[in-house]
This record gives structure tokens, C-alpha cells and sequence, in this order.
């Protein structure tokens, strides 16, 4: 394998690693009734609509369909692609269901 072989190899690894990230993220949204576009909106509010999100918004399942995706998996994801602003709100959200949760 030559090096631009090698580089478009890695390339589309990233690729296909982040947009299982974006579904991660899409997915967790549906299980806990949120609207993963608004919180795309609140944490990047410069961009315009992230094609890859909806796409993947294409390929969720409703809630009762789904497996479960832990708060923990969706955060580790979101911070392994550097999304950081992105779970920020995320773990607000988290933080707002906790107080809701009766004791």
C-alpha cells in the first residue's frame, strides 16, 4: 500500500467513525426526547444545518425501538471527535433530567 492509499484509507476511517459519532449522538437525543438539531443549533449557533446530522437523523430508530445509549457513552464520543461545545449541552441536558427525576 502506498502512502496516498495509506491516506485515504485513514481519511475514510475518520469518516466513517464520525458519522457513527453524529448517530450516536441522534440516537441518544430520540431515546431522551430531545431534538438533536436544536442542540446542534445551541452549542455551534454560527453553523448552518450539519448534512451529516441529518443524515443520521434519517437512520435513528423511535425510542422503543432503540437500544439504550448511556449519558457516558454519547459524552466519551462527542469528546473523542473534540465536539466539546457540543457536550457541554449535552451534560446540560443531563443535569436538567437529573432534576427532574423524582426521588
Amino acid at each position: 500500500m502506498n502512502r496516498n492509499e495509506l491516506d485515504e484509507l485513514i481519511i475514510r476511517n475518520y469518516q466513517r467513525d464520525e458519522q457513527m459519532m453524529i448517530l450516536v449522538f441522534a440516537q441518544w437525543c430520540i431515546n431522551n426526547g430531545l431534538d438533536p438539531l436544536e442542540l446542534y443549533k445551541r452549542a455551534y449557533p454560527q453553523q448552518m444545518d450539519n448534512e451529516a446530522l441529518l443524515q443520521a437523523m434519517e437512520l435513528t430508530v423511535p425510542k422503543e425501538d432503540a437500544g439504550e445509549v448511556p449519558d457516558d457513552t454519547v459524552l466519551g464520543v462527542l469528546s473523542l471527535f473534540g465536539n466539546d461545545e457540543l457536550a457541554m449541552v449535552v451534560t446540560e441536558e443531563i443535569a436538567e433530567r437529573r432534576k427532574k427525576r423524582p426521588l
